[in-house]
């Protein structure tokens, strides 16, 4: 059975397409599906960030043809897992759910960094400069790896 993973970001250009990146080249295809998506419309059918883009690049993953979508409640019933990167897409997300099994597909992904969940956010670098992507990708990179393993074992 295929197991389904959605990453989810505000605008799904930033954090979501590199983690989507990420968790794809750390799984197998065949059983794992990875996609992203945003809480807001804003972006809908761009690229990545050209610096996501960059990022990914300089550490061998290619998200170039990713495009970005909105959420959409239809995601509950599509995917088992739904990593959020803050607080507030996690907010925004779970006010979707129709049901406490949907909430529960929801984790703030930076919950997989340690065996404490300290609700820890990825901070949206859009506004920074690359300094800030070169440091969400290796906090997703890391998370990416901790999920990567705990699918393989369910």
């Amino acid at each position: 059975m295929e197991t389904k993973v959605l990453m989810v970001c505000l605008g799904n250009i930033c954090r979501s397409p590199l983690a989507e990146g990420l968790l794809k080249e750390k799984v197998n295809p065949e059983k794992i599906k990875v996609d992203s998506a945003g809480t807001s419309n804003h972006h809908q059918g761009e690229k990545p960030d050209v610096r996501s883009i960059d990022v990914a690049q300089k550490n061998g993953i290619n998200i170039k043809n990713q495009r970005a979508r909105q959420f959409t409640t239809k995601d509950f019933d599509t995917f088992d897992y739904i990593f959020v990167m803050d607080n507030s897409n996690y907010q925004n997300v779970t006010k979707l759910a129709q049901t406490p099994a949907q909430k529960e597909k929801v984790h703030l992904i930076l919950n997989w960094l340690s065996e404490e969940k300290l609700n820890l956010e990825v901070p949206d670098p859009y506004f920074g400069g690359a300094k800030g992507f070169d440091n969400v990708y290796r906090m997703l990179d890391t998370a990416t790896t901790n999920i990567a393993h705990y699918l393989e074992t369910v």
